[in-house]
């Protein structure tokens, strides 16, 4: 069975390279397929299925496609993806404007999650930092990315006037998805240049 889900993913990957470098590993069981890390289809059992989203579901309905289910500790359970049969095999140009539609709707949903993502959740932002953060307008992961660390730390230490170096470390290791001892040593020379120059003109502000 193992053979034939590598003979479908080397099919599925021949078939579908318009939408990208398709990548696969071991996923429930079966196989996930991905582009850029975005999961959109699961090979099972030497079979196919497509990520389930609105754009297709008046195909998989008309066409009585069944989901995809798995054992899990001895009960199954069904995933959120529709069954490609040979029929829509034959049909190239449908299988691939389906395809297309699970991965748009699998990026799409892995942008909200991220945004929906806590500050907290990112490396080095304690409880403390993130309330701080909120109190000065950043409210979510995208607006701390999009302002970078510089801004942002600028925006606390108005705030608070205390706030040293370790907390620009932080911001930039959060934001880069590092442990603030990770950060690269030019990327830590760099931002330690900086802070030195920006407290310098508030220390001699003439």
């Amino acid at each position: 069975m193992e053979d034939l889900s590598y003979q479908r993913i080397y099919q599925s990957c021949e078939c579908l390279t318009s939408l990208g470098e398709i990548r696969h590993r071991a996923h429930f069981g079966g196989y996930s397929l991905s582009v850029d890390d975005t999961v959109f289809a699961m090979v099972a059992e030497g079979e196919l299925y497509l990520r389930a989203c609105e754009q297709s579901a008046q195909y998989a309905i008309t066409h009585h496609a069944p989901l995809l289910v798995f054992n899990k500790r001895g009960r199954e359970v069904s995933l959120n993806y529709y069954f490609v049969d040979q029929a829509l095999w034959n049909d190239r140009p449908m299988l691939l404007e389906l395809s297309a539609y699970s991965l748009d709707a699998a990026r799409r949903e892995k942008v909200q999650r991220s945004a929906r993502k806590r500050l907290r959740d990112l490396p080095n932002l304690t409880f403390q930092l993130e309330m701080q953060l909120r109190d000065v307008g950043i409210m979510d992961v995208q607006t701390l990315r999009l302002l970078g660390a510089k801004a942002s730390w600028l925006r606390l230490r108005k705030a608070n006037c205390h706030l040293g170096v370790k907390i620009l470390l932080a911001l930039e290791g959060a934001i880069t998805g590092l442990h603030e001892a990770a950060l690269p040593a030019q990327t830590r020379q760099e931002l330690m240049e900086w802070f030195t120059i920006v407290m310098k003109k508030t220390a001699n502000p003439h």
